[in-house]
Protein backbone atom coordinates (compact mmCIF):
# COMPACT_ATOMS: atom_id res chain seq x y z
CA UNK A 1 0.00 0.00 0.00
CA UNK A 2 1.27 3.46 -0.81
CA UNK A 3 0.21 7.04 -1.27
CA UNK A 4 1.45 8.60 -4.51
CA UNK A 5 1.88 12.36 -4.63
CA UNK A 6 4.99 12.64 -6.81
CA UNK A 7 5.59 11.96 -10.51
CA UNK A 8 6.02 8.32 -11.44
CA UNK A 9 9.17 6.97 -12.99
CA UNK A 10 8.80 5.38 -16.38
CA UNK A 11 9.47 1.68 -16.64
CA UNK A 12 9.09 -0.81 -19.44
CA UNK A 13 7.55 -4.23 -19.50
CA UNK A 14 4.32 -5.71 -18.27
CA UNK A 15 3.74 -8.09 -15.41
CA UNK A 16 3.32 -11.75 -16.24
CA UNK A 17 -0.23 -12.34 -17.48
CA UNK A 18 -2.47 -14.30 -15.19
CA UNK A 19 -4.20 -17.46 -16.25
CA UNK A 20 -7.61 -16.75 -17.70
CA UNK A 21 -10.52 -17.74 -15.53
CA UNK A 22 -13.52 -19.58 -16.85
CA UNK A 23 -15.27 -17.20 -19.29
CA UNK A 24 -18.33 -15.47 -17.91
CA UNK A 25 -21.68 -16.79 -18.99
CA UNK A 26 -23.14 -15.25 -22.12
CA UNK A 27 -26.61 -14.86 -20.61
CA UNK A 28 -26.36 -11.06 -20.69
CA UNK A 29 -25.40 -10.98 -24.37
CA UNK A 30 -28.16 -13.42 -25.26
CA UNK A 31 -30.74 -11.39 -23.35
CA UNK A 32 -29.57 -8.19 -25.06
CA UNK A 33 -29.95 -9.88 -28.45
CA UNK A 34 -33.46 -11.05 -27.62
CA UNK A 35 -34.51 -7.62 -26.30
CA UNK A 36 -33.05 -5.77 -29.30
CA UNK A 37 -34.64 -8.26 -31.70
CA UNK A 38 -38.06 -7.81 -30.10
CA UNK A 39 -37.74 -4.01 -30.27
CA UNK A 40 -36.77 -3.96 -33.95
CA UNK A 41 -39.38 -6.58 -34.71
CA UNK A 42 -42.08 -4.44 -33.12
CA UNK A 43 -41.14 -1.49 -35.31
CA UNK A 44 -41.21 -3.65 -38.43
CA UNK A 45 -44.63 -4.99 -37.44
CA UNK A 46 -45.96 -1.46 -36.94
CA UNK A 47 -44.74 -0.46 -40.40
CA UNK A 48 -46.32 -3.60 -41.87
CA UNK A 49 -49.66 -2.84 -40.19
CA UNK A 50 -49.52 0.70 -41.58
CA UNK A 51 -48.84 -0.65 -45.08
CA UNK A 52 -51.70 -3.16 -44.79
CA UNK A 53 -54.05 -0.30 -43.86
CA UNK A 54 -53.49 1.43 -47.22
CA UNK A 55 -50.47 3.36 -45.97
CA UNK A 56 -48.37 2.78 -49.11
CA UNK A 57 -51.35 3.23 -51.45
CA UNK A 58 -52.19 6.60 -49.89
CA UNK A 59 -48.71 7.89 -50.70
CA UNK A 60 -49.81 8.25 -54.32
CA UNK A 61 -52.82 10.45 -53.60
CA UNK A 62 -53.86 13.67 -51.84
CA UNK A 63 -53.60 11.92 -48.47
CA UNK A 64 -49.85 11.33 -48.86
CA UNK A 65 -48.82 13.78 -46.14
CA UNK A 66 -51.42 12.40 -43.74
CA UNK A 67 -50.24 8.86 -44.49
CA UNK A 68 -46.66 9.73 -43.57
CA UNK A 69 -48.03 11.46 -40.49
CA UNK A 70 -49.84 8.27 -39.51
CA UNK A 71 -46.62 6.28 -39.87
CA UNK A 72 -44.56 8.68 -37.75
CA UNK A 73 -47.27 8.61 -35.08
CA UNK A 74 -47.37 4.81 -35.04
CA UNK A 75 -43.60 4.43 -34.75
CA UNK A 76 -43.52 7.20 -32.13
CA UNK A 77 -46.15 5.38 -30.04
CA UNK A 78 -44.28 2.10 -30.40
CA UNK A 79 -40.97 3.65 -29.31
CA UNK A 80 -42.68 5.43 -26.42
CA UNK A 81 -43.98 2.12 -25.07
CA UNK A 82 -40.58 0.48 -25.61
CA UNK A 83 -39.08 3.37 -23.63
CA UNK A 84 -41.49 2.69 -20.76
CA UNK A 85 -40.52 -0.99 -20.79
CA UNK A 86 -36.81 -0.11 -20.77
CA UNK A 87 -37.13 1.82 -17.51
CA UNK A 88 -39.80 -0.32 -15.87
CA UNK A 89 -37.04 -2.18 -13.93
CA UNK A 90 -37.88 -5.51 -15.56
CA UNK A 91 -35.25 -7.76 -13.91
CA UNK A 92 -33.98 -9.65 -16.96
CA UNK A 93 -33.68 -6.42 -19.00
CA UNK A 94 -31.91 -4.70 -16.09
CA UNK A 95 -29.43 -7.56 -15.69
CA UNK A 96 -28.79 -7.80 -19.42
CA UNK A 97 -27.97 -4.15 -20.07
CA UNK A 98 -27.02 -2.61 -16.74
CA UNK A 99 -28.15 0.80 -15.54
CA UNK A 100 -25.54 2.72 -17.54
CA UNK A 101 -26.38 1.32 -20.97
CA UNK A 102 -30.08 1.12 -20.18
CA UNK A 103 -30.21 4.84 -19.34
CA UNK A 104 -28.45 5.72 -22.63
CA UNK A 105 -30.86 3.53 -24.59
CA UNK A 106 -33.79 5.10 -22.74
CA UNK A 107 -32.63 8.59 -23.72
CA UNK A 108 -32.02 7.62 -27.36
CA UNK A 109 -35.39 5.90 -27.73
CA UNK A 110 -37.12 8.72 -25.84
CA UNK A 111 -35.77 11.55 -27.95
CA UNK A 112 -36.43 9.56 -31.16
CA UNK A 113 -40.02 8.97 -30.09
CA UNK A 114 -40.46 12.64 -29.18
CA UNK A 115 -39.13 13.89 -32.53
CA UNK A 116 -41.39 11.49 -34.41
CA UNK A 117 -44.33 12.65 -32.27
CA UNK A 118 -43.69 16.26 -33.27
CA UNK A 119 -43.42 15.18 -36.91
CA UNK A 120 -46.72 13.29 -36.54
CA UNK A 121 -48.52 16.35 -35.17
CA UNK A 122 -47.16 18.62 -37.89
CA UNK A 123 -47.74 16.22 -40.79
CA UNK A 124 -51.27 15.27 -39.72
CA UNK A 125 -52.23 18.94 -39.31
CA UNK A 126 -50.78 19.91 -42.70
CA UNK A 127 -52.25 16.85 -44.40
CA UNK A 128 -55.75 17.43 -43.06
CA UNK A 129 -55.54 21.14 -43.89
CA UNK A 130 -54.53 20.33 -47.45
CA UNK A 131 -57.39 17.90 -47.99
CA UNK A 132 -59.95 20.16 -46.27
CA UNK A 133 -58.63 23.41 -47.85
CA UNK A 134 -58.19 25.04 -44.45
CA UNK A 135 -55.47 27.18 -42.92
CA UNK A 136 -52.91 25.42 -40.70
CA UNK A 137 -53.95 27.18 -37.48
CA UNK A 138 -57.64 26.70 -38.13
CA UNK A 139 -57.10 23.02 -38.88
CA UNK A 140 -55.04 22.59 -35.71
CA UNK A 141 -57.82 24.19 -33.65
CA UNK A 142 -60.45 22.03 -35.36
CA UNK A 143 -58.48 18.88 -34.53
CA UNK A 144 -58.23 19.79 -30.87
CA UNK A 145 -61.88 20.74 -30.32
CA UNK A 146 -63.67 18.44 -32.78
CA UNK A 147 -61.88 15.10 -32.89
CA UNK A 148 -62.43 12.62 -30.03
CA UNK A 149 -59.51 12.29 -27.67
CA UNK A 150 -57.33 14.96 -29.28
CA UNK A 151 -57.77 17.38 -26.37
CA UNK A 152 -56.51 14.71 -23.97
CA UNK A 153 -53.66 13.91 -26.35
CA UNK A 154 -52.74 17.61 -26.42
CA UNK A 155 -52.50 17.62 -22.63
CA UNK A 156 -50.41 14.44 -22.79
CA UNK A 157 -48.13 16.03 -25.39
CA UNK A 158 -47.60 19.05 -23.15
CA UNK A 159 -46.49 16.75 -20.33
CA UNK A 160 -44.11 14.86 -22.60
CA UNK A 161 -42.66 18.17 -23.82
CA UNK A 162 -42.02 19.14 -20.19
CA UNK A 163 -40.30 15.81 -19.52
CA UNK A 164 -38.09 16.08 -22.61
CA UNK A 165 -37.11 19.71 -21.96
CA UNK A 166 -36.12 18.92 -18.37
CA UNK A 167 -34.13 15.92 -19.62
CA UNK A 168 -31.81 18.07 -21.74
CA UNK A 169 -28.39 18.22 -20.11
CA UNK A 170 -28.38 22.00 -19.57
CA UNK A 171 -31.81 21.87 -17.92
CA UNK A 172 -30.93 18.90 -15.71
CA UNK A 173 -27.91 20.75 -14.39
CA UNK A 174 -30.23 23.41 -12.93
CA UNK A 175 -32.58 20.97 -11.21
CA UNK A 176 -32.23 18.97 -8.04
CA UNK A 177 -32.38 15.24 -8.67
CA UNK A 178 -35.54 15.01 -6.55
CA UNK A 179 -37.32 17.69 -8.62
CA UNK A 180 -36.23 16.15 -11.91
CA UNK A 181 -37.39 12.70 -10.82
CA UNK A 182 -40.82 14.02 -9.81
CA UNK A 183 -41.26 15.83 -13.14
CA UNK A 184 -40.15 12.74 -15.02
CA UNK A 185 -43.04 10.73 -13.59
CA UNK A 186 -45.44 12.85 -15.65
CA UNK A 187 -44.29 10.87 -18.68
CA UNK A 188 -46.50 8.00 -17.52
CA UNK A 189 -49.51 10.32 -17.39
CA UNK A 190 -48.63 11.68 -20.82
CA UNK A 191 -48.59 8.16 -22.28
CA UNK A 192 -51.94 7.40 -20.65
CA UNK A 193 -53.58 10.57 -21.99
CA UNK A 194 -52.46 9.73 -25.54
CA UNK A 195 -54.25 6.36 -25.56
CA UNK A 196 -57.89 7.52 -26.05
CA UNK A 197 -57.25 9.44 -29.31
CA UNK A 198 -55.38 6.46 -30.73
CA UNK A 199 -58.34 4.18 -30.10
CA UNK A 200 -61.07 6.64 -31.03
CA UNK A 201 -59.60 8.30 -34.14
CA UNK A 202 -56.61 6.15 -35.13
CA UNK A 203 -57.79 3.72 -37.80
CA UNK A 204 -54.39 2.02 -37.74
CA UNK A 205 -55.13 0.90 -34.19
CA UNK A 206 -58.60 -0.57 -34.80
CA UNK A 207 -58.91 -1.34 -38.55
CA UNK A 208 -57.47 -4.87 -38.32
CA UNK A 209 -57.80 -7.56 -35.64
CA UNK A 210 -54.00 -8.03 -35.62
CA UNK A 211 -53.50 -4.31 -34.94
CA UNK A 212 -56.04 -4.34 -32.09
CA UNK A 213 -54.35 -7.34 -30.48
CA UNK A 214 -50.87 -5.90 -30.95
CA UNK A 215 -51.52 -2.43 -29.52
CA UNK A 216 -53.61 -3.59 -26.59
CA UNK A 217 -50.98 -6.22 -25.76
CA UNK A 218 -48.14 -3.69 -25.92
CA UNK A 219 -50.01 -1.18 -23.76
CA UNK A 220 -50.91 -3.92 -21.28
CA UNK A 221 -47.27 -5.10 -21.11
CA UNK A 222 -45.97 -1.57 -20.53
CA UNK A 223 -48.59 -0.73 -17.89
CA UNK A 224 -48.26 -4.12 -16.22
CA UNK A 225 -44.45 -3.88 -16.08
CA UNK A 226 -44.64 -0.48 -14.39
CA UNK A 227 -47.23 -1.63 -11.85
CA UNK A 228 -45.48 -4.92 -11.05
CA UNK A 229 -41.82 -3.93 -11.10
CA UNK A 230 -41.96 -0.29 -10.04
CA UNK A 231 -44.74 -0.58 -7.45
CA UNK A 232 -45.81 -4.05 -6.28
CA UNK A 233 -42.43 -5.82 -6.22
CA UNK A 234 -40.66 -3.01 -4.28
CA UNK A 235 -43.52 -2.88 -1.76
CA UNK A 236 -43.40 -6.65 -1.30
CA UNK A 237 -39.62 -6.68 -0.88
CA UNK A 238 -39.72 -3.76 1.54
CA UNK A 239 -42.34 -5.51 3.67
CA UNK A 240 -40.60 -8.89 3.54
CA UNK A 241 -37.10 -7.70 4.45
CA UNK A 242 -38.13 -4.99 6.92
CA UNK A 243 -34.97 -2.89 6.66
CA UNK A 244 -34.45 -0.32 9.40
CA UNK A 245 -31.58 2.03 10.21
CA UNK A 246 -29.28 0.62 12.87
CA UNK A 247 -26.79 3.49 13.06
CA UNK A 248 -25.27 6.34 11.03
CA UNK A 249 -21.47 6.79 11.03
CA UNK A 250 -19.55 9.81 9.74
CA UNK A 251 -16.81 8.66 7.36
CA UNK A 252 -15.44 11.99 6.11
CA UNK A 253 -16.62 15.61 5.71
CA UNK A 254 -20.05 15.39 4.07
CA UNK A 255 -19.99 11.57 3.87
CA UNK A 256 -21.87 9.14 6.12
CA UNK A 257 -22.36 5.38 6.18
CA UNK A 258 -25.81 4.03 7.02
CA UNK A 259 -25.94 0.58 8.61
CA UNK A 260 -29.24 -1.26 8.21
CA UNK A 261 -30.59 -4.49 9.62
CA UNK A 262 -33.37 -6.63 8.20
CA UNK A 263 -34.74 -10.10 7.58
CA UNK A 264 -33.89 -12.73 4.97
CA UNK A 265 -31.22 -10.57 3.27
CA UNK A 266 -29.80 -13.48 1.17
CA UNK A 267 -33.26 -13.95 -0.35
CA UNK A 268 -33.14 -10.36 -1.61
CA UNK A 269 -30.47 -11.42 -4.10
CA UNK A 270 -28.33 -8.35 -3.42
CA UNK A 271 -24.58 -8.63 -4.00
CA UNK A 272 -21.49 -6.49 -3.73
CA UNK A 273 -21.53 -3.94 -6.56
CA UNK A 274 -25.31 -3.68 -6.65
CA UNK A 275 -27.22 -0.51 -5.93
CA UNK A 276 -30.77 -0.01 -4.71
CA UNK A 277 -33.18 2.90 -4.80
CA UNK A 278 -33.82 3.99 -1.22
CA UNK A 279 -36.63 5.82 0.53
CA UNK A 280 -36.33 6.49 4.24
CA UNK A 281 -39.53 7.14 6.20
CA UNK A 282 -38.09 10.10 8.09
CA UNK A 283 -40.43 12.91 7.11
CA UNK A 284 -41.02 15.11 4.04
CA UNK A 285 -39.38 13.87 0.88
CA UNK A 286 -39.70 10.16 1.66
CA UNK A 287 -41.62 9.61 -1.58
CA UNK A 288 -38.52 10.41 -3.68
CA UNK A 289 -36.11 7.53 -4.16
CA UNK A 290 -32.35 7.94 -4.51
CA UNK A 291 -29.88 5.32 -5.81
CA UNK A 292 -27.05 4.30 -3.48
CA UNK A 293 -24.58 1.43 -3.87
CA UNK A 294 -23.66 -1.01 -1.15
CA UNK A 295 -20.31 -0.08 0.39
CA UNK A 296 -19.77 -3.47 2.02
CA UNK A 297 -20.63 -7.02 1.02
CA UNK A 298 -24.13 -7.87 2.30
CA UNK A 299 -24.46 -9.84 5.51
CA UNK A 300 -27.14 -12.35 6.41
CA UNK A 301 -29.10 -9.66 8.30
CA UNK A 302 -27.35 -6.40 7.44
CA UNK A 303 -26.54 -3.95 4.64
CA UNK A 304 -24.43 -0.81 4.47
CA UNK A 305 -24.61 2.14 2.10
CA UNK A 306 -22.37 5.21 2.07
CA UNK A 307 -23.73 8.57 0.97
CA UNK A 308 -22.11 11.86 0.03
CA UNK A 309 -23.90 15.16 0.59
CA UNK A 310 -24.90 16.10 -2.98
CA UNK A 311 -28.29 17.70 -2.33
CA UNK A 312 -31.27 17.97 -0.03
CA UNK A 313 -32.13 14.27 -0.13
CA UNK A 314 -28.65 12.98 0.67
CA UNK A 315 -28.04 15.74 3.24
CA UNK A 316 -31.05 14.63 5.30
CA UNK A 317 -29.66 11.11 5.62
CA UNK A 318 -26.96 12.25 8.03
CA UNK A 319 -29.78 12.94 10.52
CA UNK A 320 -31.46 9.55 10.26
CA UNK A 321 -32.35 8.02 13.61
CA UNK A 322 -31.99 4.36 14.55
CA UNK A 323 -35.20 2.47 13.86
CA UNK A 324 -36.16 4.53 10.77
CA UNK A 325 -37.84 2.28 8.18
CA UNK A 326 -36.43 2.03 4.67
CA UNK A 327 -38.31 1.22 1.46
CA UNK A 328 -36.24 -0.29 -1.35
CA UNK A 329 -36.32 -0.89 -5.08
CA UNK A 330 -33.79 -3.31 -6.45
CA UNK A 331 -31.17 -4.64 -6.39
CA UNK A 332 -29.98 -3.23 -9.72
CA UNK A 333 -26.78 -2.97 -11.72
CA UNK A 334 -24.19 -5.19 -13.40
CA UNK A 335 -21.06 -4.10 -11.53
CA UNK A 336 -20.87 -7.48 -9.78
CA UNK A 337 -18.84 -10.67 -9.78
CA UNK A 338 -21.11 -12.02 -12.53
CA UNK A 339 -19.21 -10.03 -15.18
CA UNK A 340 -15.83 -11.58 -14.32
CA UNK A 341 -13.79 -12.97 -17.23
CA UNK A 342 -10.26 -13.07 -15.74
CA UNK A 343 -8.51 -14.13 -12.54
CA UNK A 344 -6.80 -10.77 -12.14
CA UNK A 345 -8.68 -7.64 -11.10
CA UNK A 346 -7.78 -3.96 -11.51
CA UNK A 347 -10.01 -1.32 -9.90
CA UNK A 348 -9.96 2.42 -10.51
CA UNK A 349 -11.95 4.54 -8.06
CA UNK A 350 -12.36 8.25 -7.41
CA UNK A 351 -14.18 9.92 -4.53
CA UNK A 352 -17.47 8.36 -3.53
CA UNK A 353 -17.02 5.91 -6.43
CA UNK A 354 -15.03 3.72 -4.06
CA UNK A 355 -18.25 2.45 -2.44
CA UNK A 356 -19.19 -0.41 -4.84
CA UNK A 357 -15.52 -1.28 -5.40
CA UNK A 358 -14.89 -1.49 -1.66
CA UNK A 359 -17.74 -4.02 -1.45
CA UNK A 360 -16.39 -5.97 -4.44
CA UNK A 361 -12.93 -6.23 -2.88
CA UNK A 362 -14.59 -8.06 -0.02
CA UNK A 363 -16.60 -10.47 -2.16
CA UNK A 364 -14.57 -11.17 -5.32
CA UNK A 365 -12.39 -14.26 -5.48
CA UNK A 366 -8.71 -13.74 -6.28
CA UNK A 367 -5.37 -14.96 -5.02
CA UNK A 368 -2.81 -12.71 -3.27
CA UNK A 369 -1.17 -10.44 -5.83
CA UNK A 370 -4.02 -10.74 -8.36
CA UNK A 371 -5.88 -7.55 -7.39
CA UNK A 372 -4.87 -3.89 -7.76
CA UNK A 373 -6.79 -0.86 -6.45
CA UNK A 374 -5.97 2.66 -7.67
CA UNK A 375 -7.92 5.14 -5.56
CA UNK A 376 -7.83 8.89 -6.24
CA UNK A 377 -8.89 11.46 -3.67
CA UNK A 378 -8.40 15.21 -3.44
CA UNK A 379 -6.98 15.12 0.11
CA UNK A 380 -5.82 12.40 2.45
CA UNK A 381 -8.82 13.21 4.68
CA UNK A 382 -11.15 12.45 1.77
CA UNK A 383 -10.02 8.83 1.48
CA UNK A 384 -12.97 6.67 2.53
CA UNK A 385 -12.59 3.34 4.31
CA UNK A 386 -8.80 3.61 4.48
CA UNK A 387 -8.61 1.42 7.55
CA UNK A 388 -10.92 -1.17 5.99
CA UNK A 389 -9.09 -1.13 2.66
CA UNK A 390 -5.69 -1.47 4.32
CA UNK A 391 -6.98 -4.39 6.39
CA UNK A 392 -8.39 -6.10 3.30
CA UNK A 393 -5.12 -5.46 1.47
CA UNK A 394 -3.10 -7.07 4.23
CA UNK A 395 -5.48 -10.03 4.55
CA UNK A 396 -6.01 -10.75 0.86
CA UNK A 397 -2.81 -9.51 -0.76
CA UNK A 398 -4.33 -6.56 -2.63
CA UNK A 399 -1.95 -3.97 -4.11
CA UNK A 400 -3.36 -0.54 -3.21
CA UNK A 401 -2.20 2.84 -4.54
CA UNK A 402 -3.71 6.04 -3.11
CA UNK A 403 -3.43 8.87 -5.64
CA UNK A 404 -3.79 12.06 -3.62
CA UNK A 405 -4.23 15.55 -5.04
CA UNK A 406 -6.51 17.81 -7.04
CA UNK A 407 -7.36 16.69 -10.54
CA UNK A 408 -5.01 17.79 -13.28
CA UNK A 409 -6.28 20.70 -15.39
CA UNK A 410 -6.18 18.53 -18.48
CA UNK A 411 -8.76 15.80 -18.85
CA UNK A 412 -6.95 13.22 -16.79
CA UNK A 413 -7.73 10.54 -14.24
CA UNK A 414 -4.49 11.39 -12.42
CA UNK A 415 -4.01 14.03 -9.72
CA UNK A 416 -2.23 17.22 -10.79
CA UNK A 417 0.96 16.18 -8.96
CA UNK A 418 1.41 13.35 -11.45
CA UNK A 419 0.78 15.54 -14.47
CA UNK A 420 4.32 15.06 -15.78
CA UNK A 421 3.43 11.61 -17.06
CA UNK A 422 0.63 10.81 -19.45
CA UNK A 423 -2.45 8.88 -18.40
CA UNK A 424 -1.68 5.72 -20.35
CA UNK A 425 1.94 5.37 -19.20
CA UNK A 426 0.94 5.98 -15.58
CA UNK A 427 -1.75 3.31 -15.75
CA UNK A 428 0.69 0.87 -17.33
CA UNK A 429 3.17 1.44 -14.51
CA UNK A 430 0.63 1.27 -11.69
CA UNK A 431 -1.12 -1.84 -13.03
CA UNK A 432 1.31 -3.70 -15.32
CA UNK A 433 -0.98 -6.71 -15.73
CA UNK A 434 -4.06 -4.69 -16.62
CA UNK A 435 -4.37 -6.18 -20.11
CA UNK A 436 -5.08 -9.58 -18.58
CA UNK A 437 -7.40 -8.25 -15.87
CA UNK A 438 -11.03 -7.43 -15.36
CA UNK A 439 -11.14 -3.65 -14.94
CA UNK A 440 -13.78 -2.03 -12.72
CA UNK A 441 -14.12 1.78 -12.88
CA UNK A 442 -16.32 3.99 -10.70
CA UNK A 443 -16.25 7.72 -9.92
CA UNK A 444 -17.46 11.09 -11.27
CA UNK A 445 -18.42 10.98 -14.94
CA UNK A 446 -15.62 13.19 -16.30
CA UNK A 447 -13.00 11.26 -14.33
CA UNK A 448 -14.47 7.94 -15.49
CA UNK A 449 -14.29 9.06 -19.12
CA UNK A 450 -10.58 9.83 -18.73
CA UNK A 451 -9.88 6.57 -16.89
CA UNK A 452 -11.80 4.50 -19.43
CA UNK A 453 -9.95 6.21 -22.28
CA UNK A 454 -6.60 5.28 -20.72
CA UNK A 455 -7.75 1.68 -20.21
CA UNK A 456 -8.89 1.45 -23.83
CA UNK A 457 -5.64 2.97 -25.08
CA UNK A 458 -3.71 0.17 -23.34
CA UNK A 459 -5.64 -2.34 -25.43
CA UNK A 460 -7.77 -3.89 -22.68
CA UNK A 461 -10.55 -5.89 -24.43
CA UNK A 462 -13.91 -4.12 -24.12
CA UNK A 463 -15.53 -7.16 -22.52
CA UNK A 464 -13.02 -6.88 -19.64
CA UNK A 465 -13.96 -3.26 -18.83
CA UNK A 466 -16.87 -2.84 -16.41
CA UNK A 467 -18.30 0.65 -15.94
CA UNK A 468 -21.61 1.85 -14.56
CA UNK A 469 -22.58 5.49 -14.43
CA UNK A 470 -25.30 6.85 -12.18
CA UNK A 471 -25.86 10.24 -13.83
CA UNK A 472 -29.47 11.37 -14.34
Amino acid sequence: MSTLQTPLRRRNGEGRPSTRARPAASNGTTAQGIASGLAFGSILLVVALWAMNHGVRDLRGPAAISSIGRLTGLVSADLLLIQVLLMARVPWIERAYGQDRLARSHRLVGFSSFNLMLAHIGLITVGYARVGHLGILRQAWDLVVSYPGILLATAGTAMLVMVVVTSIKAARARLRYESWHLLHLYAYLGVGLALPHELWTGTDFIAQPLAVVYWWTLYALAAGAVVVFRLLLPLWRSARHGLVVERVVREAPGVVSIYLRGRHIPALGVRAGHFLNWRFLNGPGWTRANPYSLSAAPGSRSLRITVKDLGDGSRMLSRLRPGTRALIEGPYGRLTADVRTCRRVTMLASGIGITPLRALLEELRFAPGEAVLLYRATRADDVLFRGEIDALAAKRGIEVRYLIGHRAHRKSWLPAGLGAIDDVSALHQLAPAIRSSDVFICGPNGWMDAAEAAVNALGVPPEHVHVERFSW
